[in-house]
């Protein structure tokens, strides 16, 4: 590694807490955030609370952390048995960037009962299927130039309705409450849609906690933990749901703001990882066959893995340029949503456990 290459490095991993501040202080923050994301009333002194110390994380988050073109991290869909501080690499366990077999044949089933449903459930050829994505900002813009794209797709199901329900703001802390706002808001995305909570089959999420800063694992695990209480929300609020798809983070080298900086994107990874792998090894709390005890998730697999070493490319060539993001080197630029929608969208396509309810029949 040149000396570049590992100042580069080292200030990826450089400590998150910034002078002046301390970890009550950042937890004070999350906090009043949470509250405030899930539509809670904040006080006057809160909300001068919040402004000075997002102000201050701010400004030191500027002087220590210069945007960045690559990190010297491995995508993990490269990594492959590599280890990551203690951490196999790989979608899926053993290193693997494919579902075990037996995973991907029960998804393959579960697929076959994906078919037009009426408001109330039931089947009908003149029902919809739902794929609804679930989500904070990033996810939200991806998705709309998903919906765009896949509207001028002349081979998709006609009876396919593409619902947006991700929302600017609302991490995985906030959709893993059962009662927060976000999905009072899912319910009306649906409603103005024409379509109902019972017709919602298949989902995309894509997820991320605002404002990490403990080291690893220790935040991947507070990600994990929340994705699977998401996960129970779903399968509690969407009684139909049978296949959900995981994607994790974009690069965030270029970032400028403390908002979900690396190494907290990449490492971001490893919650899907995680949840994905306990539920291949059959943890109740993640079990989506009735046979098997009750039903506490949806079919679990990767949606399209959307993280590379910026300018670095993997090994299929994806790349993340500095303006495939916006002025705070977080959130995707035009160009940057029009790459993960055309992933998701060639995801679909060929994925065998959405081609025969994502594609019309031939």
């Amino acid at each position: 590694m040149t000396v570049t290459r590992r100042i580069l490095f080292l200030a990826v991993f450089a400590p998150a807490l910034f002078r002046g501040q301390t970890a009550d202080d950042h937890r004070k923050f999350q906090s009043i955030d949470e509250r405030r994301r899930r539509g809670e009333t904040v006080t006057q002194q809160e909300q001068e609370f919040v402004r000075e110390y997002m102000k201050q994380r701010q400004a030191a988050f500027a002087k220590s952390h210069q945007p960045r073109e690559f990190t010297g991290l491995v995508p993990l869909t490269d990594l492959g048995k590599g280890m990551y501080k203690g951490e196999q690499g790989g979608l899926y366990p053993g290193g693997q960037n494919t579902p075990p077999p037996v995973h991907a044949k029960a998804g393959r089933e579960l697929a076959r009962h994906i078919v037009p449903l009426d408001a109330q459930g039931n089947k009908s050829p003149e029902g919809k299927i739902v794929l609804l994505s679930i989500g904070m900002s990033n996810t939200t813009q991806e998705f709309q130039v998903f919906q765009k794209k896949a509207k001028g797709e002349a081979q998709l199901n006609p009876r396919l309705a593409i619902v947006d329900g991700a929302q600017g703001g609302q991490t995985a802390k906030v959709t893993a409450d059962p009662n927060s706002n976000y999905w009072k808001v899912v319910d009306q995305r649906l409603a103005a849609a024409g379509v109902t909570g019972n017709q919602v089959q298949a989902v995309w999420m894509k997820q991320a906690n605002a404002g990490p800063i403990a080291a690893f694992p220790e935040e991947a695990k507070k990600l994990e933990a929340d994705i699977v209480e998401t996960l129970h929300n779903l399968t509690d609020r969407f009684p139909k749901l049978k296949i959900a798809y995981l994607s994790s983070r974009i690069y965030a080298g270029y970032a400028t703001t403390p908002l979900n900086p690396e190494p907290h994107a990449y490492e971001g990874g490893f919650a899907v990882k995680w949840t994905i792998a306990d539920q291949i090894a059959s943890k109740p709390e993640l079990n989506y066959d009735a046979s098997k005890g009750p039903v506490r998730a949806p079919w679990l697999a990767w949606g399209p893995y959307l993280w590379t070493d910026g300018v670095n490319g993997r090994k299929d060539g994806v790349v993340w340029v500095r303006d495939d993001v916006g002025q705070d080197g977080t959130h995707p630029s035009e160009s940057g949503r029009i790459k993960v929608a055309g992933m998701l969208l060639n995801f679909l396509k060929a994925e065998p456990t959405a081609r025969s309810w994502f594609l019309a029949a031939k």
